[in-house]
Formats: C-alpha cells, sequence, structure tokens
C-alpha cells in the first residue's frame, strides 16, 4: 500500500468516524490483512480481556480513555506493556496520543487532524521512518522534542514580543542546562525532572512560580540560602550568569508541562553539546533565523573542515611520534597553544566540536604515554612508588603529568545575535564538562564542574566590523585556525546594513558587488593569517563559480594566500528543525607554502594535487575575465531578441490561427519563436515580425493595427530602454535573424541536466532574450558546445539563477578554449550533431526537458551524446581523459596558453602601429 492511499484512507475514517470500530479501521487503513483484523475484532488475537482495550503482539496496545488524564494513562500503559508492541494508542475520541516504541516518537494532537500525521504509523505498512545516518540519535531526538515543547508553550503563550521571545529562548537555554545536568552528575539523577513531576500540579498552573524560585535557587550561594525546602536546598549552587537575569517564565498548561517532563526523559548525557544550535534553529522564528543568516551544522560536516584544517595533521604527528615520549610530550604542549577562532559562531557548534577533538587526542597521548612507562619499568601508573630508586630516572621521562593542557581561553568567537552568543558560552562549557568526565574515565582524575566559570572568549558584535586581532590576538608561537560557517546571503539577499558592511570591508576594490556576503569573512580571514595560522570556511558555490571568481580569488591571491584543501561542491544540509539544503564547497586557505601537500576532495574521493585555483579546478591561479567576443576560433554568440512589447507583438497559437482566418495574409508577418522555456519544453509560441517596408500593409490589419498602438502607448509609459524604442513600436528592441539556420543556446538550465538541451532551428525562427543564439553557424559547432568538456566549462565560468545554470556568452563560450580543427574533424562533429538530433527525433513524443532528465534519458540519446563527446575531446589530443579534474586542468592551462599568445598579439600590434606613426612623423 503506497502513502497516497494511506492519507486518502486515513480520511474516509475520519470521514465515517465510529468509535466501536476506529482502532480496526486504523489499522486496515495502513493496509494490514483484513482476516488478522476480523481476528482481532472477535478477540482471537486481542491478548487484552479489557472491554475495549485491543492488545495485538508486537503491533498495537490500545485503550480509549474516559474521564482521566490522557498523559498519565499512556505514562501507565508504557510501564504496563508487555508484548512489544510498537506503538502505544490511547485516546478520548477527541484528542489522541501515542507513542513509537522502537524509535520513542511521539504523537500528541486533535483526532480530527489524523490524515496530517499518517507517516506515525509507517511501520504497520512495512515501511520503517527515515534514519538520519551519520548523526547522533540522541541529538536528533533532543531537537525534536525541544522543538514541540517550544510549540506548546508559544500555545499558551502567544505573546510575539522581542522581550517576551528573547526571554522565552534564555528559558529554553536554562531548561536545556538543567535536563543535561540532572544524567550528567551535576544535579541527582533525574534531579530536575522529578522535581516538577513531584511538586507541581498536573494542570501546569504553578509551574512559572516553581521554576521562578529553582532558578533563583540556582542562581544563590549555599552559604546565602535560608528557610528552603528541602527538594530545593538539594539544587546545588551553578553561577556563571546562566540564571543571573530576572526574564518572565511562561504559563503552562497541562501540555506543556507534559512537554517538559517528557523531554527531561530522554538521557541528555548522550547529547552533543552542538545540540544547542539545533535548539535554536528550532525555536526562533524564521524571520529572525533567515535575518542572521545562521546554520546548524552536523557534526559529520564539520568534520569535513576541522580534520583537514589541522585535525589530521596533529593525528599524523602522533601516530609518527607513538613510541617516543619527548615527542609525544611535546605535541601535548603544542595542543596548549594552539587557538581556535570562529568569526561568525553562532551558537558555538564548530568551536565545541574542534575543542572535544582536541581533548581526545590529548586523553589518547596521555593514555600512550603510560602505555610506554609500564612498557618501560614493568609498573602500572598507580604502582610508581615501588619503582627502585635505580628506575626512577627512567620512568619520570615517561610519566605524564595528568591534567588538560587545553583551556577554553583557547577558544574565540564572534556572533551577532545576544542569545546565540551566551548559548555559545554556555555550550562550551558544557563540552568541557563531558570532556572533563571522560578525562575521569579514562584516566583517574577530573576538574571540578561547580561553579560553572566563564568559558571561551565570545564577543557580541558584527564580524564585518570588529577587529579581529583584538578578538583573538596573535602572539608569537600562536598557532590559530580560523574556522566556521558565515551567512552567505546573495547580493539581492543583503540588507542595506550589510551592503554597507561590504562595502567597509571592501573598501578600496572597485570590483565587489556581485560578490556574495560570506566573501567578506574570506577576504578578513586572508588579512589576518599568516605563516602559523590558516583558515577554512564552509561556503556557498557560487564564489567558486562564475564572474565571483574573477572578483575574488585573485584578491586573496595577492595577499600571498592560496588554497590548500577543498571539497568540489556537494549537497549540504544541517540538522535545523526544517532543514535547508543548499549547494555548498569547504575551503582551506593558507598562507603560500610550496612544501604543503594540497587534497581536493570530490564526493567520495580524495586526490593530491600540485594546486588548486578559485574554480577548485587542478590549475594556476588564472581566472577568467569577460572577452567580447570568441578567442576560439568558433563563430559569435549573441543574446536573443527582446520584445520590449507588454506582450503585444507576441502571439499564443489561438491567436495565431485567430489571426490567420481572418486575414490569411497576415501569415508572412508571423514567426515561430522560441525562448528557453519555450524550446525545453516544447512550448508553443510566435510573435509579430514586421519589416519596415511591411508597416502600411500591417497597419491595415485592424488587429495588428490594435497591437502596435497598444506597444506605442506602453512603451511611452516604460523607463529610458523603452521610450527609445516608441517610434517604432511595430518591432522587437532587437531584430537579429537568421539566414541559413540558427543554433539555440537556452541561458538558463537545470544544473541537474548533464548536457543543456541546445538545438539547431530554421532561419526563420524567432529567439527570445531567455536564450542565446548563434546565427548561420556551421552545424559541427553545435556539437562543440553540447560536449560534456564544454558543460565542464560552463558549470565553471557561469553564474546560478536559484540554483540553475545562468549560461553566460562572455564568460562560458567567448572564453572556452577550443582548436583550431581541420575539415575531417568538422565533417566528424557533424555527423555525431545528426545524430543526436536523430536520437531525439526517436523520441518526438517526448519534451526536451524530459529527454535530458539524467535519470530518465533515452540510452540511444546518452549514446549519441557519449560518441560526441569523445570527438570533441579528440579535438583536443588523441589520448581520452579519464577524470573531469584532468579535463579541466588540460583547459586551463590551453586558457593560458591562449591568452598569453593574445597578449603577445596585442603587443606586437602596438608596437607596430607605434613603428609606423614614427615613421609617419
Amino acid at each position: 500500500m503506497n502513502i497516497a492511499q494511506i492519507e486518502n484512507n486515513l480520511q474516509n475514517l475520519i470521514k465515517n468516524f465510529s468509535k466501536d470500530t476506529f482502532i480496526f479501521d486504523l489499522l486496515l487503513a495502513y493496509g494490514l490483512p483484513k482476516a488478522s483484523i476480523t481476528r482481532l475484532q472477535n478477540g482471537n488475537l486481542n491478548l487484552s480481556k479489557v472491554q475495549g482495550e485491543v492488545s495485538w503482539k508486537k503491533k498495537v496496545l490500545f485503550k480509549p480513555i474516559e474521564n482521566e488524564d490522557l498523559h498519565v494513562a499512556i505514562t501507565k500503559c508504557k510501564e504496563e506493556a508487555k508484548q512489544e508492541q510498537r506503538f502505544i494508542i490511547v485516546t478520548d475520541y477527541k484528542t489522541l496520543l501515542a507513542v513509537d516504541t522502537k524509535t520513542s516518537d511521539t504523537l500528541d494532537i486533535e483526532l480530527e487532524v489524523l490524515p496530517n500525521h499518517f507517516d506515525f504509523f509507517l511501520p504497520w505498512a512495512g515501511m520503517e521512518k527515515a534514519t538520519h545516518k551519520n548523526e547522533n540519535p540522541a541529538d536528533v531526538k533532543a531537537a525534536e522534542k525541544m522543538a514541540k515543547l517550544f510549540d506548546e508553550i508559544k500555545k499558551d503563550n502567544p505573546d510575539n514580543s522581542d522581550e517576551f521571545i528573547h526571554g522565552l529562548n534564555v528559558f529554553l537555554s536554562r531548561l536545556l542546562f538543567c535536563f543535561f545536568a540532572e544524567d550528567t552528575n551535576i544535579f541527582k539523577k533525574g534531579q530536575f525532572t522529578n522535581a516538577i513531576s513531584s511538586h507541581t500540579q498536573t494542570d501546569g498552573s504553578d509551574l512559572s512560580n516553581y521554576l521562578d524560585k529553582l532558578f533563583d535557587v540556582l542562581n544563590t550561594h549555599d552559604r546565602n540560602r535560608k528557610d528552603l525546602p528541602a527538594y530545593l536546598n538539594e539544587f546545588p549552587y551553578v553561577n556563571g550568569g546562566l540564571f543571573q537575569h530576572k526574564h518572565k517564565t511562561p504559563t503552562f498548561t497541562r501540555r506543556s508541562r507534559q512537554a517538559i517532563i517528557d523531554a527531561g526523559e530522554l538521557d541528555w548525557s548522550a547529547i552533543n553539546p552542538d545540540i544547542f544550535g539545533s535548539m535554536i534553529q528550532a525555536v526562533i522564528t524564521p524571520e529572525h533565523r533567515g535575518g542572521l543568516g545562521m546554520h546548524y551544522t552536523s557534526v559529520p560536516n564539520i568534520m569535513k573542515v576541522i580534520e583537514p584544517l589541522f585535525l589530521n595533521e596533529l593525528n599524523e604527528e602522533f601516530e609518527k611520534g607513538k613510541y617516543e615520549p619527548k615527542r609525544l610530550n611535546k605535541l601535548l604542549e603544542r595542543l596548549g597553544k594552539i587557538k581556535i577562532f570562529d568569526p561568525a559562531c553562532g551558537s558555538g557548534n564548530f568551536l565545541i566540536i574542534a575543542y572535544k577533538e582536541l581533548r581526545f587526542l590529548e586523553i589518547k597521548i596521555l593514555v600512550q604515554l603510560q602505555e610506554l612507562q609500564k612498557a618501560a619499568t614493568g609498573f602500572e601508573p598507580y604502582q610508581l612508588e615501588l619503582i627502585p630508586k635505580a628506575q626512577l630516572t627512567l620512568a619520570a621521562q615517561y610519566q605524564p603529568t595528568l591534567f588538560s593542557r587545553i583551556e577554553l581561553a583557547q577558544f574565540f568567537g564572534i556572533e551577532l545575535d545576544d542569545f546565540a552568543h551566551e548559548i555559545a558560552i554556555l555550550s562550551l562549557w558544557l563540552a568541557q564538562h563531558q570532556m572533563n568526565q571522560k578525562f575521569k574515565e579514562v584516566l583517574g582524575e577530573s576538574t571540578p564542574t561547580l561553579p560553572l566559570q566563564a568559558g571561551g572568549n565570545i564577543v557580541h558584535g558584527n564580524a564585518t566590523r570588529v577587529d579581529w586581532e583584538k578578538v583573538c590576538p596573535k602572539k608569537e608561537n600562536d598557532e590559530i585556525y580560523i574556522l566556521g560557517n558565515p551567512p552567505y546571503l546573495g547580493g539581492k539577499g543583503q540588507s542595506k546594513e550589510q551592503k554597507d558592511d561590504m562595502d567597509l570591508v571592501f573598501k578600496g576594490f572597485k570590483n565587489y558587488k556581485e560578490l556574495d556576503y560570506i566573501a567578506c569573512w574570506f577576504l578578513l580571514a586572508s588579512k589576518y593569517i599568516d605563516k602559523k595560522s590558516k583558515y577554512a570556511l564552509v561556503t556557498t558555490s557560487s564564489i567558486c563559480e562564475g564572474a565571483q571568481v574573477e572578483q575574488l580569488w585573485p584578491i586573496i591571491s595577492d595577499l600571498e594566500n592560496e588554497i590548500f584543501f577543498a571539497y568540489k561542491p556537494f549537497n549540504w544540509t544541517n540538522n535545523a528543525k526544517d532543514k535547508a539544503g543548499v549547494t555548498c564547497s569547504i575551503i582551506g586557505v593558507q598562507y603560500k607554502n610550496a612544501n604543503t601537500k594540497k587534497y581536493l576532495f570530490d564526493q567520495n574521493r580524495k586526490l593530491e594535487v600540485p594546486k588548486i585555483n578559485g574554480y577548485l579546478s587542478i590549475a594556476n591561479d588564472i581566472y577568467v575575465t569577460k572577452k567580447q567576443n570568441p578567442f576560439s576560433s568558433l563563430p559569435i554568440m549573441i543574446t536573443g531578441n527582446s520584445p520590449y512589447d507588454g506582450g503585444n507583438l507576441m502571439l499564443t497559437p489561438e491567436e495565431k490561427n485567430e489571426l490567420i482566418n481572418l486575414n490569411p495574409s497576415s501569415k508572412k508577418l508571423i514567426r515561430k519563436t522560441f525562448g528557453a522555456n519555450e524550446y525545453i519544453n516544447n512550448i508553443e509560441r510566435y510573435s509579430l515580425w514586421i519589416d519596415d517596408d511591411d508597416l502600411e500593409f500591417a497597419k491595415n490589419i485592424d488587429i495588428i493595427k490594435t497591437r502596435i498602438d497598444n506597444n506605442y502607448k506602453q512603451r511611452l509609459e516604460g523607463g529610458d530602454v523603452a521610450r527609445g524604442l516608441a517610434s517604432r513600436p511595430h518591432q522587437f528592441r532587437y531584430r537579429h535573424q537568421g539566414i541559413s539556420s540558427i543554433i539555440i543556446i537556452p541561458i538558463v538550465s537545470s544544473s541537474r541536466r548533464e548536457y543543456i538541451p541546445m538545438g539547431l532551428l530554421p532561419a526563420d525562427t524567432i529567439i527570445l532574450s531567455s536564450a542565446a543564439a548563434i546565427y548561420d553557424g556551421e552545424t559541427y559547432v553545435f556539437g562543440v558546445i553540447s560536449s560534456k568538456i564544454h558543460m565542464l566549462w560552463v558549470k565553471l565560468t557561469s553564474g546560478k539563477l536559484r540554483g540553475d545554470i545562468r549560461y553566460l556568452t562572455a564568460l562560458s563560450y567567448n572564453t572556452f578554449p577550443f582548436p583550431k580543427i581541420s575539415e575531417a574533424q568538422k565533417q566528424e562533429l557533424t555527423q555525431c550533431v545528426f545524430r543526436i538530433l536523430e536520437e531525439r527525433e526517436n523520441h518526438s513524443e517526448k519534451t526536451l526537458a524530459q529527454l535530458y532528465d539524467p535519470e530518465k534519458m533515452p540510452q540511444g540519446l546518452r549514446e549519441a551524446h557519449r560518441l560526441n563527446d569523445l570527438a570533441v575531446e579528440r579535438c583536443y589530443r588523441s589520448k581520452p581523459f579519464e577524470t573531469d579534474e584532468e579535463r579541466l586542468e588540460y583547459l586551463f592551462k590551453l586558457y593560458e596558453q591562449m591568452i598569453s599568445e593574445e597578449k603577445t598579439k596585442d603587443t606586437l600590434f602596438k608596437e607596430e602601429k607605434k613603428a609606423k606613426k614614427s615613421k609617419k612623423v
């Protein structure tokens, strides 16, 4: 049974609702066998003897409720369930509560909206819920619980003022601390959740007052507490500023109180402190989140940044010195001097993971030193007092001092949002507590937990305006790594303040207006680093594509910086409540160092390469600049015709037929017309194409005259360009047309496609400005620009429009390095073109959008393109290319060579011109 059927079944269930058969109808809706349901209904399969109750082994425990709190009832059912039922359901037939005993997911809804939550019971239909690969399941579960809690509290507290929302966020951060504390030996086990459950009313009416008192207690030193009841006095003094300020505590109801208790029942000791970032994503308003450009980044993605930036090298150093105590102790000292700096730290998740990984490495080193000591002396560390005096000297060189060299003071950040700034500090402290516990578990010692101390050097401010050297001062022998996931924001998405930030950061540079906001961080980091510091940032792939490359990367190169590792563009998701998916790259930059190994990551491949340029290709720092004409031997390509007509010169098929039926002679004024969308999706369109010689004839046709007159008025009321065209309202702005044929190139095409669907059209076709055109070009050119190697160049050099490829003639076609070829090669390519067109014709019932869908492309068409690709690549060299990296490396070398030749020609031309002028004189 598919999802659509299940959803439809649930809608029918609610529409024809019956209390007596509800649970059986629900099971049938998910396709469970009718015979089994009949047996269940008759009692043969029902293990429960209670009237109205249904217990089906491994499937469900269902209990209708009257005059009892549903939350209390489902808690009892969970405790009593003995048959490994997958789902526990209780309902009063107005509200339904359910628990998935395998995943611990919960459902708490009005019964009438059950069809909206069809996915909850999908395991009955044999469809398990999606799992979160590579993520800690506890993190994901905590995020969901906190999001649900926020939703419940918001229902009870409709206040949307900034003050209340801020107070609510602080309240949630305090809850998170308390949940964490009661599962990690800071509080007694379950102390916070049990206190709420035991000392507040089930309807939630007194919970606000209770929490106000508790938060005061947590902020009060033991010696200042007087006349407190024991259950409050048992809570320790926390300090650290978390409970210092007074905020209005939300009002609670039965549901929101229960949501707190449900969240507290999770095992928060398994939570990564970086989940706090996901909490923020889950609870703050989408507008607030989008405005600040905040992103919660998953741990596996953070590791893609920190491993090649510094962690891999540190681990390699550990492995090299594994049996050398002096070398290991030197590595320990080095760890104590490293600084980690995130200048857009959000809630601190990059800093937290970096901190934890350094602490894990430190523990590994200390354990290894103990093992070496044991091997050298024959004694365990705790038996040192038994070592004979003669062996003490030997033991001393192995004996590590068991304390952590890594302090929170080594971690630095800048964050614009005050709440995220506070959370980053708290999150770092929680990470420290976790690692102290781990340190104690492995090595037997630990640092005291309470009271909290200030954690990390996290500054509240705008990173584009704060002096980074004041936030994270560079001192002699410092080893500094800058990292993070700054806000992206393209030019159109930037606020006025952010545009001002760009102007400030790029002051003195002319060409930066097209850059994404994240370019500020790249430039500031490039100015900051020196020979002992590096940086790696997560970025939208757009700064490595199109015009942005030319605007940004030459500046970075001029600052004596180079890319030493990069991840090619990949789909990036995060752990936010509403996951945001974008195409990202990760780029690591260092001060130029010819001896450093460089790595390029592409999907699951890690390539050691000699160099990486701003396009994330294996090439020198060569950046493609716009050209007005092709510098290869290819014909000129121009943008199609802009109507500027308000629709008056365009015709639908119906309008065209009506016009011809009324005036058959008007046929000569009508042309078939294509833009990108019309061509790719086979949409029929026409336009009026009127030469000056035909104007009087056209005006004698009433329909056409009316359209010309309307266009005249429309242009007069338009902008400068439109008004300039008012004198010829019968014509498009441009009037490009072919003599023999036209090659059409859609300007915007889906980035999913392996090839842009280009085409050959009759000469009398009109091309609109959403496409480019080559007029009267030789047929073989179609094969060249439809090839894989050209597509690679296009994807690097063209821009993006909402993630789709935006073909830029000046950057992608005019700059494309293509050698001069023989007539025989042209003939071979022409045959390849005809083969492609023939395969398209074999599927004439399909649009080009369907034919070029990468998952549905016909095999014959795919093979025709493959043969064309091989033929085009043989124009470059006889040996086939093996990888895309190899293709691009070859293209960049050829581009560099052709640019050099062009400059030489220009120089010779200027010298010749100067000589002629001198001779005349």
